[in-house]
C-alpha cells in the first residue's frame, strides 16, 4: 500500500479566477462531508495584512515574514466559512478588488508560497479534503486521487464577476474587469513559482457553457469512480 493510500483522500480543484472553483469546492465538500481548504484565502489574507501594514508588494522578505506569522483561522458563521485575521472577520475585506490584485502579486513570490505550503497541507484530515486553488494538484497535493482543473473563457468569468458585484450594489466596468482578469491570468500562468496550469493527471472541465449543477455532477461522478 502506498503512502498516498494511507492518507485521507484529497480532491483538488484548480483554475483561474472566476471559473467557479470556489463554489464547486464548497458544494462538493458539503456533499461529501469533507473539510474545505480555500487556499486563495491564505494568499488574500497575506495580501490584506501586507496592505494594512503598508508593506511594499515588491519586498519579498517582508511578505514572507508576514505569511510565516499570520494570525489566521477559519470559522463557520451562518453556514459560510469566515476568514479571521488577528481575531477579526475579514471575509468581505479579502474579496475587494484591490486585495484580489494584491493577492495575485503576493502569490507569485516563491518565499511566500513556501511559507504557506505546510499550512495548506495541514488541512488534510479524515474523512477527506476538498482543496481549491491554483496549484493544489501540481504542488501542494501531487498525490491527490482526484484532480480537477476548472476553467472558463475570460469573457464569461468577467461577466460572472460583473453580475456578482452588481448584485452587491457595487458599480463596476465590465471592460475593466475583463482587463483585470486577463492581466491576472497572464501573471498567474507565467510566474516562476507554481504557475497556473493543470496537473498532468488532472481532468480539465470548461464551465463556460455549463451551469453549477452540471459541473458538480461531473465532479461527483469522477470522485465516485476514483475514490468510491
Amino acid at each position: 500500500m502506498t503512502q498516498a493510500m494511507n492518507k485521507p483522500p484529497v480532491v483538488t480543484i484548480d483554475g483561474p479566477s472566476g471559473s467557479g472553483k470556489g463554489t464547486i469546492a464548497k458544494l462538493l465538500a458539503d456533499r461529501l462531508g469533507y473539510a474545505l481548504l480555500d487556499s486563495g484565502a491564505l494568499y488574500r489574507l497575506t495580501a490584506l495584512a501586507a496592505l494594512n501594514a503598508a508593506v511594499n508588494l515588491e519586498d519579498e522578505a517582508r511578505l514572507a515574514d508576514i505569511a510565516s506569522n499570520l494570525d489566521i483561522r477559519f470559522a463557520i458563521a451562518g453556514g459560510e466559512v469566515a476568514a479571521m485575521l488577528e481575531g477579526q472577520d475579514v471575509s468581505r475585506d479579502i474579496r475587494m478588488e484591490q486585495v484580489s490584485m494584491a493577492a495575485s502579486k503576493v502569490a507569485a513570490v516563491p518565499a511566500v508560497r513556501e511559507a504557506l505550503l505546510q499550512r495548506q497541507r495541514d488541512f488534510r484530515a479524515a474523512p477527506g479534503l476538498v482543496a481549491d486553488g491554483r496549484d493544489m494538484g501540481t504542488t501542494v497535493f501531487p498525490d491527490a486521487p482526484v484532480k480537477i482543473f476548472l476553467t472558463a473563457s475570460a469573457e464569461e468569468r468577467a461577466r460572472r464577476r460583473f453580475d456578482q458585484l452588481q448584485g452587491r450594489g457595487v458599480s463596476v466596468s465590465l471592460r475593466d474587469l475583463l482587463e483585470d482578469i486577463r492581466a491576472r491570468d497572464d501573471r498567474d500562468m507565467n510566474r516562476a513559482a507554481s504557475p497556473l496550469a493543470p496537473a498532468d493527471d488532472a481532468v480539465v472541465l470548461d464551465s463556460t457553457d455549463i451551469d453549477i449543477d452540471g459541473v458538480l455532477q461531473k465532479v461527483l461522478e469522477l470522485v465516485q469512480k476514483r475514490i468510491g
